[in-house]
């Protein structure tokens, strides 16, 4: 294929080129006729087809597809191989629709629960994150279907999202904000990845040669094109020079034209232009491998977001074990969302549905003899509504148990704004509140994309579960779970905190005149919470289930192991209750002593497991040499240290059940990294630097401490731990009378003689 793309780009004209570097409509590239290049066609696509009937609309209603759930519930499935079917299943929808691309996933982080497109996001973890993107486009391509993973990098808000420039720091980027595109590029190479519209750190994304060229492609080795978010391009020929193959949409004569221009007058490589040609004609040609058209199967993918949905769904409390419901002859529904079902968010991702299972209709199927009334409870606008209530409370109290099914309404959740309070409406607060006064046996069900504050009512009610955007088959897996025919598996992939507050970027939130400072660094999520030891609402990985897990013998397959050959992690995973149901393993890492500060925890391995009541069964975690290395700004790669690790097993991040002592011995033979500005302690924690400068250690020292005034240095402190954060060349600019060179000579050969080692 490469011998034959680069014969066709030998016989384009730069004219054809630069019009293949940009896009022929909304959804196409622009065919070169003359030399056999045809057409490819992209649709959006994280959790279903988008695909508009006219190639120039963006904003048509688009051909029916299976709406699965938002990444916000498939991601809290914790499960790499689901998402893989999820993959398969949309990939057979795309050929189905005639479409050679899926614009998906998204992997960026949840920096704040505020995010408007949260719930097309997986997780605030990235290492989670990345795992199920892995998955995701493994299952997608597998069907000869491309994947755009997005959005690159450091997406994390709706304000000013086409202007706002994130400023964030190498490391956070480096061990936050890109470990999920890294991990999928390298395990999965999609066949696109698209820029975001933001600036990092000044520079758009879609001029950024570092992150596009030298990190993506150079370093991670990605091999396929990059494509601009719709309408991210502010200057084609700087794009091109930055490493943008793929402008969208089109078309832009005025831009095709630019670059014809700038090859012409040397101000871009033809040879840049070149390599972008060569990769859009890659994947071009790849896509027409898998022949277009036919159906697809509507059932059985009906059937796969209702699995998904089931999985995902989180029991987030459940006091009295009041779920599943058995044995109520009354039951009242309440709540617009059991007969209007919301299950996915608006924007882009917005799905046509081949069909909505209703949840009000699926819980009356599965009623076994229950009578189910109904009331709306709350508008669907944000009005208060005391006859809607009177209506709700007047059911409720005359049921056995009261069934609240809330939906955090689009106005306040969606692409294109930020949230602005983790709030449900004034009136689902009220309702839930007059409901629970009356029925003490009150279950509520959430639909929402991202946290919600619950404070004002979470006492009052005893069971709680999470649905999300669920989907058109979240109302079946809904009546599924709630009468017992299902199990709750699913665990939190975010933090729920309990107030905004409290969440790690408030203060810098979200940001104005046209920068955003991510001043938490890597503290996002629940290594914030750890940190601050705050309290939250539910933590990072919390679930329950209708079954109990007991976890035991837990073991590491070495009590000292190198980093390149990583570790295993072995733990004994019991079902203790009388229920089949599936728990997931968690495995976090901590750094007893580092050089740099890390989080007290990070997760590095997961695992689910399926069992049968009283059965058990062994969980392997493998950690690799990523699981215990950070980024270090200074030698500006991935770096070990020799040291102790503690590795905690649990059944969520604030549920640890095991923990294991380890020793890791580094590998690396790191450079020395020391410089005329480095402090004592500098010197004396590297150990080329403490084997040169040892020796001068002692009697500088002695000097320093009789030059003031004796141990204490006079002054009531102990002098040389001041000192200790002090350049060396400065102390030593006190000591000249007795230094048989001058300071900055002897700095400057003790650094000579460090960095020849």
């Amino acid at each position: 294929m490469n011998a034959d793309i680069q014969s066709i780009i030998a016989r384009m004209t730069l004219e054809e080129k630069a019009a293949l570097s940009i896009g022929a409509s909304a959804w196409t590239t622009t065919p070169v006729e003359r030399l056999g290049v045809p057409a490819m066609l992209v649709a959006d696509g994280p959790h279903g087809i988008r695909r508009q009937p006219d190639v120039h609309m963006m904003g048509a209603q688009s051909l029916p597809a299976t709406c699965f759930p938002t990444a916000s519930c498939s991601a809290s499935t914790w499960d790499a191989g689901l998402l893989g079917q999820l993959g398969a299943a949309i990939a057979e929808e795309a050929i189905a629709l005639n479409v050679d691309v899926v614009l998906g996933p998204g992997v960026n982080m949840k920096r704040s629960p505020l995010g408007g497109r949260n719930f097309e996001y997986f997780s605030e973890d990235p290492y989670l994150a990345g795992e199920l993107a892995v998955s995701f486009v493994n299952g997608v391509q597998s069907k000869g279907v491309g994947t755009s993973l997005k959005h690159y990098a450091a997406n994390n808000q709706e304000f000013q999202r086409f202007s706002i420039s994130a400023e964030v720091d190498e490391r956070t980027l480096r061990e936050i904000y890109l470990p999920a595109f890294e991990r999928a590029v390298k395990e999965a190479q999609p066949w696109t990845v698209m820029c975001s519209y933001n600036k990092v750190n000044g520079v758009f994304a879609s001029e950024h040669h570092t992150l596009l060229t030298e990190i993506l492609k150079d370093e991670w080795g990605f091999e396929g094109l990059v494509v601009s978010d719709w309408g991210a391009v502010r200057d084609r020929v700087a794009a091109l020079r930055g490493g943008l193959d793929w402008e969208m949409p089109g078309p832009q004569a005025r831009r095709v034209q630019a670059v014809v221009d700038a090859v012409r007058a040397g101000a871009v490589a033809e040879a840049a232009l070149d390599e972008a040609v060569r990769r859009i004609l890659r994947i071009v040609f790849m896509a027409q491998q898998t022949p277009k058209g036919g159906a697809f199967d509507v059932d059985a993918h009906h059937a796969l977001a209702r699995k998904i949905a089931a999985e995902g769904m989180v029991l987030l409390k459940n006091a009295g074990d009041l779920l599943p419901l058995q044995g109520h002859r009354r039951i009242a529904v309440i709540g617009r969302a059991a007969q209007d079902a919301h299950f996915q968010g608006g924007g882009s991702s917005h799905i046509n549905p081949t069909r909505v299972d209703v949840p009000f209709q699926e819980l009356r199927s599965r009623a076994d003899g229950a009578e189910l009334t109904y009331a709306e409870g709350y508008p669907a606008d944000d009005a208060l509504r005391p006859d809607l209530m009177d209506e709700a409370v007047g059911l409720a109290q005359a049921a056995d148990v009261a069934l609240l099914i809330l939906a955090l309404p689009a106005y306040k959740e969606s692409e294109g704004y930020d949230r602005t309070d983790l709030d449900l409406t004034a009136q689902q607060v009220a309702l839930i509140q007059a409901v629970a006064k009356v029925q003490p046996k009150t279950v509520v069900v959430l639909n929402n994309g991202a946290p919600v504050a619950m404070s004002a009512w979470i006492d009052a009610v005893p069971a709680v579960l999470e649905g999300w955007m669920m989907g058109q088959a979240g109302g079946a897996a809904l009546a599924d779970l709630l009468f017992g025919q299902a199990t709750p598996c699913g665990k939190l992939a975010e933090t729920f905190p309990l107030k905004l507050a409290d969440t790690p970027a408030h203060l810098n939130w979200p940001g104005g005149a046209g920068v955003v400072r991510y001043g938490e660094g890597l503290f996002i999520g629940y290594r914030y919470y750890d940190a601050k030891q705050m309290p939250v609402l539910f933590p990072f990985g919390h679930g329950l289930s209708y079954t109990t897990f007991a976890y035991s013998n837990p073991r590491a397959s070495a009590q000292t192991f190198r980093d390149v050959d990583g570790l295993t992690v072995t733990v004994d995973v019991t079902n203790t209750g009388h229920m089949a149901g599936k728990e997931i393993v968690q495995v976090y890492v901590h750094d007893r002593a580092s050089g740099l500060v890390r989080p007290e925890k990070e997760l590095k391995g997961f695992a689910k497991v399926a069992l049968e009541p009283g059965e058990t069964r062994s969980v392997a975690v493998k950690l690799d040499f990523r699981a215990f290395a950070y980024w270090h700004p200074e030698y500006r790669r991935w770096i070990t240290e020799d040291g102790e690790f503690d590795i905690l097993i649990g059944a969520s991040a604030a549920d640890i059940r095991h923990t294991l002592a380890v020793k890791l011995d580094s590998t690396l033979d790191l450079p020395c990294i020391l410089d005329r500005e480095s402090t004592i302690r500098e010197w004396m924690a590297d150990p080329r630097g403490k084997a040169a400068f040892g020796p001068f250690y002692a009697q500088m020292e002695e000097h320093t401490r009789k030059l003031f005034g004796g141990a204490d240095g006079g002054i009531g402190i102990d002098i040389m731990d001041m000192m200790g954060d002090m350049p060396l060349v400065s102390v030593l600019m006190w000591q000249q009378d007795v230094l048989p060179v001058h300071p900055e000579d002897l700095v400057a050969g003790l650094l000579a003689q460090v960095q020849r080692v």
